[in-house]
């Protein structure tokens, strides 16, 4: 089995091109539509790196982090916000929860997949 990404995102179309760059790139994917699902999909499963929108509805990006870094066996696992959200507030609230990296939408999926390769090792 390869090596696995999940992406949290309540937009399907946002969770499809995030989906199909990270399989071109050799990657299996679980998807997600928020931080509350993404939890129950878990299941003790390994996983590379976890791509993460913030505004979500039931649990946002930066609940969802703080959860998944109490979870014992997620504590160290890459996790990347992809949002719209620029603002240095809020990238510092995704750090301070334990964010690893901020990619701003909208971005380019080869841009994506090299900053996923740096993260999933």
């Amino acid at each position: 089995m390869g090596k696995t990404i999940m992406i949290v995102d309540d937009s399907a179309s946002m969770r499809q091109l995030v989906s199909f760059a990270v399989k071109e790139a050799g990657y299996e994917v679980i998807a997600a539509v928020n931080g509350k699902d993404a939890l129950s999909k878990l299941n003790g499963t390994k996983i590379e790196t976890v791509i993460t929108d913030l505004n979500m509805p039931e649990m946002d990006g930066i609940e969802f982090i703080k959860q998944l870094r109490s979870t014992a066996g997620y504590r160290f696992t890459p996790i990347l916000m992809l949002t719209t959200e620029s603002q240095e507030a809020k990238k510092q609230e995704g750090k301070q929860a334990g964010a690893s990296g901020w990619i701003v939408k909208p971005f380019k999926p080869e841009e994506l997949t090299e900053v996923v390769k740096k993260f999933a090792k």
